[in-house]
């Protein structure tokens, strides 16, 4: 009886513990801030296709249905971009309706919907454009996804700015499970990115002597800054390459806990703004640290980006309390019991 019960107290609190992590309702402070940053990222990106759109969408491009078709060929893939590109007209319209369906996402207006067809216009740019992508490509999707599932318009967006202009009133911040679901699925998929990117480079000889990132160095194709004096120095190349590894494989164990987790974060910026400065891969290396904003608590978000009105700053600071509630006060502890007398 004795086993049965604790196997059945195991379980509870197992169960009780899942719920909590995925399904306990949390301020979407987090989720908003992961908007505004992927929405700028996407806004961005798909503005870059304007500079030459027909060149590489369209029955004349670069990238033909025929050469997309035979890399996909054989898995499922759509995009309302092929029924519209022989027309430049249709083209161009449907190219400015998804510019603006990222602008709205980024500043969180009717953000629902923006949220839903960013998510659909990102698929369909990444579908026909197949053979012109890379990783950044696949965290935009990501991203768009799971802010098509979570309330990121509840935190700093013009949705709620207009509800407070119409009636007057700030409206109260709204937690929700969806919140913390939509943050938990962000979590865990860059866990799972982090690590297959660093099992796989195990696969790879130059990882193990300590020599991967001077090939990444010395590679001119790749060079936006000058990285050649690192041969001088041996050693910190080494030293590098091991600690991107370790931080890599390591990642998806030593976020969670409090006590690694800003080490892991403060980590994340040298590593992605590297690849971005050195390597020329600004981008990419950006949307991998809005991934990462996912595991900034909701009140840290809250304490940098929200600034209180001076008099709630006063209270907060520490205000001198009037002489009436330092009387209000000794009044109230006379008739609160000691701890020793509760006993």
């Amino acid at each position: 009886m004795q086993a049965t019960a604790a196997i059945r107290n195991w379980g509870s609190e197992v169960l009780a513990g899942w719920n909590r992590f995925w399904f306990r309702p949390s301020d979407p402070a987090t989720l908003g801030l992961i908007r505004i940053c992927a929405g700028a990222m996407m806004l961005y990106t798909h503005l870059v296709w304007s500079l030459d759109l027909t060149t590489f969408i369209g029955p004349t491009g670069w990238l033909t249905r025929e050469a997309v078709g035979s890399v996909q060929e054989g898995t499922y893939s759509w995009s309302y971009l092929w029924w519209i590109e022989d027309s430049p007209a249709l083209l161009w319209t449907a190219h400015v309706a998804a510019l603006v369906a990222f602008a709205m996402l980024t500043v969180g207006l009717l953000t629902r919907v923006a949220a839903v067809l960013s998510l659909v216009a990102v698929l369909a740019y990444v579908q026909r454009l197949t053979g012109a992508l890379f990783g950044l490509d696949q965290i935009n999707v990501m991203l768009a996804l799971y802010l098509a599932i979570g309330p990121s318009g509840d935190a700093f967006s013009l949705d709620r700015w207009l509800k407070r202009r119409k009636t007057g009133v700030a409206p109260p911040v709204r937690w929700s499970w969806t919140a913390n679901l939509t943050v938990r699925l962000i979590q865990l998929h860059m866990c799972v990115i982090y690590l297959f990117a660093g099992l796989a480079k195990l696969t790879g000889q130059a990882w193990w002597d300590g020599t991967a990132l001077w090939m990444a160095f010395g590679n001119m194709e790749y060079q936006s800054m000058d990285m050649t004096w690192m041969a001088n120095h041996p050693y910190l190349i080494n030293v590098m390459t091991h600690v991107t590894v370790f931080w890599e494989i390591f990642y998806c164990a030593l976020i969670w806990p409090r006590l690694s987790r800003p080490v892991m974060l403060v980590l994340a910026v040298p590593l992605h703004m590297g690849i971005a400065i050195c390597l020329g891969m600004i981008t990419f290396g950006l949307a991998m640290l809005i991934g990462n904003l996912a595991f900034l608590s909701p009140a840290f978000v809250r304490a940098v980006l929200v600034r209180k009105p001076a008099a709630e700053q006063g209270r907060a600071g520490g205000a001198r309390p009037s002489a009436s509630t330092k009387r209000r006060g000794k009044q109230a502890r006379a008739h609160v019991p000691s701890a020793s007398s509760q006993h």
